[in-house]
């Protein structure tokens, strides 16, 4: 359905009156559940080899960077807040605003990326590597995953922006990439006091 008729898209399996339903296709929710339960595993396993090694899991948390870890941590959270802003104007029928909240996301997604990928470089030129010890297997290992979702997030939402400015789309496909945007935030709430606080 075209975008420009003004009024939001919805399933074609929804009837008048049924406004309360599941966003996004049930595919979507079960690879989050099956995605939430992989990271999920891996903390445990984080846990448990950081209780084996407890000072050297220290020392070598001590040596990361807080103050970056809590900028993205603020970055992503704004970022989701953004998304829901979409969200709620694109669902109103406001597609300017809908583009300006998701543009306003994409670019502190972007942002997450770049100071990532700048932690890295601070902490591979400092000679903190994947080879470097446990703790710091499991925290190139899990958060470089996470930037990968980060990465996978950020194309649905460009793609997502793309399919607005030519005016069309589909309200399926707009809550399947903030759904998987939303589940990225929760991913980082969770690694960040794991890594950086514990």
């Amino acid at each position: 359905m075209n975008i420009a008729q003004g009024r939001p898209l919805r399933c074609s399996s929804s009837r008048a009156g049924q406004n309360r339903r599941l966003p996004a296709e049930a595919g979507v929710w079960v690879f989050i559940l099956g995605d939430m339960t992989v990271f999920a595993l891996l903390f445990f396993v984080f846990l448990y080899y950081r209780r084996l090694d407890l000072v050297e899991f220290q020392s070598s948390q001590q040596s990361l960077n807080v103050l970056l870890g809590q900028i993205n941590t603020l970055i992503l959270i704004t970022s989701s807040w953004f998304v829901a802003r979409f969200m709620g104007a694109y669902k109103t029928g406001d597609y300017l605003k809908a583009k300006n909240f998701l543009a306003a996301g994409i670019v502190a997604g972007g942002a997450f990326v770049a100071i990532k990928v700048f932690e890295y470089t601070e902490k591979i030129t400092a000679g903190d590597t994947i080879l470097s010890g446990d703790f710091f297997m499991y925290y190139y290992m899990m958060t470089g995953i996470h930037l990968m979702h980060v990465l996978v997030g950020i194309a649905g939402l460009l793609y997502v922006y793309s399919a607005l400015s030519k005016q069309r789309g589909s309200l399926l496909v707009v809550e399947c990439a903030a759904v998987y945007w939303h589940m990225v935030d929760l991913l980082w709430i969770f690694l960040f006091p794991l890594f950086y606080l514990l």
